[in-house]
């Protein structure tokens, strides 16, 4: 255990989730410590985990130790597009979070499956994202890259931050994209209020979508997606910041009318180079039978 202080730079957050956001640990493991221990602010013990906070606040709590993360293999099977001695790409399942975090601790993420059924993975994410070169949402599915080997790694990794490897995803949104087609660049940031989430914020990181619509329906938009840039939640943050959630997205306020515990965001097609070939290589994964039953009541019932 560790007394850390912090400073508040928000505006009306509450305690729970500023503690929450600023230490990466669970609101319910925060609500727990304030209970028992509580928290100073301004140097007064406060226990509700809904006290409004205000910035200049000053805070001290007390950070639990870090827990082990659980890295065993996992015999979870795993949808294998392509796989040879230097990378493999498979198609993840929504739900499956891809390596453990503070946040998340259960053994059963993409990199518990990896280690049960490949023999070798990069070591340059370390002990905790091994082969991992970049990620997806826990409730996205679709394609990801992981490497086999450190050389791998370094190739797939360059071509992902020189944008000379594509990713394309498709998704189902709330109404009428009015565009056929356009391009979103807003920087994405931490969301002051809450930092779980992102944001489009005046100082976060450049990004760059690019929209494609691929149908309409009375209340849903049908469209394409190609990330120009890699941050964190970046899809679901620009369709938010035009007004057209992900579906099922309850993250950033996408609606939950077409289908209960989904979100129809999947990434259809991975475009890269072979590390060690430099063969260009193209990979599909068809969505998933939900999204595509969704897709299939929407074209019989929805007026276009």
């Amino acid at each position: 255990m560790e007394k850390k202080t912090t400073t508040v730079e928000v505006e009306k957050i509450r305690l729970d989730s500023f503690l929450s956001g600023v230490f990466d640990i669970s609101r319910s493991l925060v609500k727990n410590i304030l209970e028992k221990d509580g928290a100073l602010v301004n140097g007064v013990l406060k226990n509700k985990s809904g006290f409004e906070l205000k910035s200049g606040d000053i805070v001290e709590f007390t950070v639990p130790d870090a827990v082990e993360l659980d890295l065993a293999p996992a015999n979870i099977p795993l949808d294998i597009v392509f796989q040879d001695e230097y990378f493999c790409v498979i198609n993840k399942p929504q739900g499956m979070v891809v390596h453990p975090a503070t946040s998340y601790r259960e053994g059963d993420t993409l990199v518990n499956a990896l280690l049960f059924n490949l023999d070798n993975l990069s070591a340059i994410n370390g002990v905790i994202r091994p082969g991992i070169v970049h990620r997806l949402d826990k409730n996205t599915s679709g394609l990801i890259v992981v490497a086999k080997n450190d050389m791998a790694h370094k190739s797939l990794a360059s071509q992902i931050e020189k944008k000379t490897a594509r990713r394309i995803y498709v998704g189902i949104v709330d109404g009428n994209i009015k565009e056929d087609e356009g391009d979103v660049d807003q920087p994405i940031g931490r969301n002051k209020r809450d930092r779980k989430k992102m944001a489009v914020v005046d100082d976060g990181r450049n990004a760059s979508t690019h929209y494609k619509v691929l149908e309409r329906f009375s209340a849903y938009t049908y469209a394409q997606f190609e990330l120009k840039t890699g941050r964190t939640h970046q899809i679901r943050v620009h369709m938010k910041f035009l007004h057209h959630p992900i579906v099922g997205d309850e993250v950033y306020g996408g609606s939950q009318i077409l289908a209960k515990n989904a979100q129809f965001l999947h990434a259809t097609r991975l475009i890269l180079r072979h590390p060690a070939t430099n063969e260009e290589m193209t990979f599909d994964a068809p969505i998933p039978p939900k999204f595509q039953n969704t897709l299939d009541k929407l074209r019989k019932t929805t007026l276009k």
